[in-house]
């Protein structure tokens, strides 16, 4: 739009002099005021000037509305080549997710046959040891059983808890608490010592060939009056030249007197004897029988030995006490092997116990578990 220069009206009459008298208006001809007809070209002239600037801003407006539909047509065209590049990626990516989707599957499916298959080797692993464990266990209580201690039993349990312990598995973990139990109340219980008692049931029928019995004769001789030094060594000096005249000399012959003297003397002393004693089978027994008497009393003390080894207390203690009865009776009290057989047969008698041997029930429940599998 041009500006073209607007030029103010003419006034249609001219201003009259102050002193001059306005002529009349014509007749059918409209009268308008001066200063209306000012302010009327004033407004024609701003609504022109309006009107141009209006024009002009809408020109402006035309120019930028092609030239922002030019930038959008463009950006449009940009749009549809990013819109085609991103659907040809997402159809690349669609085949890639596809192709990633069923790797992922093959690698679940072998992470899958791998965990069974580690599951499998921990589980033949577990029943491996849990099958260690109880036959070790089982051994032990043999062990315990013969010898009569629970230091095999004790040592197992160890063992086995320590295997557990480097295995590191969660569902072993019972039977570990169950082993656990065990060896506190297999170390609680209290048993016979069979290997001590033994060994003083061995020293004690070591013994029994040396003692004395009751009614047995002292076959000791008694020790000879020593002769004079002064005739022996006289004697002995002149052993090579004795005359006949030496021997009667009356040294000589009072020293061999009082020899047959104290011989005679002793055979009397072994043909009669005048004693105690309290119980008459020692009296009667006869001397031969005193070899039978010790042998039987062998037998005794052998039968309380398998007693003790086959864990027949009640049979061991029968067998103990007839042997200390016997002991008392046919054996001589006063004699001390026979006191030290006495007081070895009575520590024998207290320390046999008749407690039994502990048994792992909690740990072999545990170990049917695990080997369950449960």
């Amino acid at each position: 739009m041009s500006d073209s220069p607007t030029v103010p009206p003419l006034p249609a009459t001219l201003p009259a002099p102050d002193n001059v008298p306005a002529p009349a208006a014509a007749p059918g001809i409209l009268q308008i005021p001066v200063k209306w007809a000012v302010l009327l070209a004033a407004l024609v002239v701003a609504g022109l000037f309006a009107t141009g600037l209006l024009w002009q801003k809408l020109g402006n407006i035309q120019e930028e509305l092609a030239r922002r539909s030019t930038d959008s047509g463009a950006q449009a065209i940009e749009a549809r080549t990013l819109a085609r590049a991103a659907q040809d990626s997402t159809r690349e990516l669609a085949a890639r997710l596809a192709i990633q989707e069923t790797r992922i599957s093959e690698v679940s499916l072998q992470r899958t046959q791998l965990e069974e298959l580690m599951q499998s080797l921990s589980r033949s692993r577990d029943e491996n040891l849990v099958v260690d464990i109880e036959s070790g266990l089982r051994l032990a209580q043999q062990q315990a059983q013969l010898t009569g201690s629970v230091e095999p039993m004790v040592a197992a349990l160890k063992s086995a808890d320590l295997r557990l312990s480097r295995a590191a598995q969660p569902r072993l973990n019972p039977l570990q608490r169950a082993i656990a139990k065990d060896l506190d109340r297999v170390r609680a219980a209290s048993l016979t010592d069979v290997p001590v008692l033994l060994i003083k049931l061995d020293e004690l029928s070591r013994l029994v060939d040396d003692l004395p019995i009751a009614n047995a004769m002292n076959t000791t001789p008694r020790s000879a009056a020593p002769a004079p030094a002064a005739p022996a060594a006289k004697a002995g000096a002149a052993q090579d030249e004795k005359t006949f005249a030496q021997m009667f000399d009356r040294q000589v012959l009072h020293a061999w007197l009082q020899r047959f003297l104290d011989s005679v003397r002793e055979e009397a002393r072994r043909l009669l004897r005048v004693s105690r004693i309290d119980q008459p089978e020692a009296a009667l027994m006869a001397p031969e029988q005193a070899v039978f008497m010790r042998e039987n009393l062998k037998l005794r003390l052998l039968n309380a030995r398998l007693g003790l080894l086959s864990r027949q207390t009640e049979t061991a203690r029968s067998d103990l006490a007839n042997a200390s009865a016997w002991l008392g009776k046919y054996f001589d009290p006063a004699s001390r092997k026979t006191q030290t057989a006495v007081q070895l047969l009575q520590q024998v008698q207290g320390q046999l116990k008749t407690s039994e041997m502990p048994r792992l029930d909690n740990t072999m429940a545990a170990l049917a578990t695990a080997a369950a599998g449960r």
